[in-house]
């Protein structure tokens, strides 16, 4: 299992990541950043060519060694500078208060601990700062969301320890978030892999 999440998935999940419909919702979201970036689970870098002129720097922070090595043509290719960084969201090495966005897509359903992970970006992320996101979760339909909660436990170890059933509005603002915009709805494909949650988050100033 070692060797598969090691060679094999890093592939498999950029080819995955790199479907038109996904691009869309990156096309939306990433524009919106600003300042400082901090992206949780950069992945192979799909995200780096649509910052814009507004961000001076973004920080990638991945667990996968092999996925960063992925993402560093996109890194040198893209507008702003781009400083990749192997490491976890439960530890993210940076100071307090040193971020001005967040962006993490399709991200949250794979960190063991998530509310450790929100706690720490909260921690980083200057008072007032903005959290962008994108993930799959759980649907609001019970036959959906029965099949997620039958799915997950066999999901999990093939897809990077993606689970299909976590509630992601609820875990955000369980990590003291307060959540400004939000859209949900069915990508195309597989029901209870697509239920999408979009929107924007804020640091709370006090």
């Amino acid at each position: 299992m070692i060797l598969y999440e090691r060679w094999v998935l890093p592939p498999l999940l950029d080819r995955a990541m790199r479907q038109q419909q996904i691009e869309k919702y990156r096309r939306n979201l990433i524009p919106a950043a600003r300042g400082t970036v901090l992206e949780i689970g950069v992945g192979s870098g799909l995200n780096l060519r649509h910052y814009g002129a507004e961000v001076t720097q973004v920080v990638g922070l991945d667990p996968s060694r092999r996925l960063l090595s992925m993402a560093r043509p996109r890194a040198r290719a893209a507008k702003p500078p781009v400083d990749l960084m192997e490491g976890s969201a439960t530890a993210i090495p940076l100071g307090d208060a040193s971020i001005d966005t967040l962006v993490m897509t399709w991200t949250l359903c794979s960190i063991p601990d998530p509310l450790a992970a929100l706690g720490e970006m909260r921690r980083v992320l200057r008072p007032g700062g903005v959290l962008l996101f994108v993930e799959h979760g759980l649907s609001p339909e019970p036959g959906v969301a029965r099949w997620q909660h039958r799915l997950t436990p066999f999901w999990r170890p093939f897809a990077g320890g993606c689970r299909l059933n976590r509630k992601m509005d609820d875990l955000i603002r369980a990590g003291g978030f307060d959540i400004a915009e939000l859209k949900e709805g069915y990508a195309h494909g597989p029901r209870p892999m697509t239920y999408m949650y979009e929107g924007r988050a804020v640091s709370p100033l006090s």
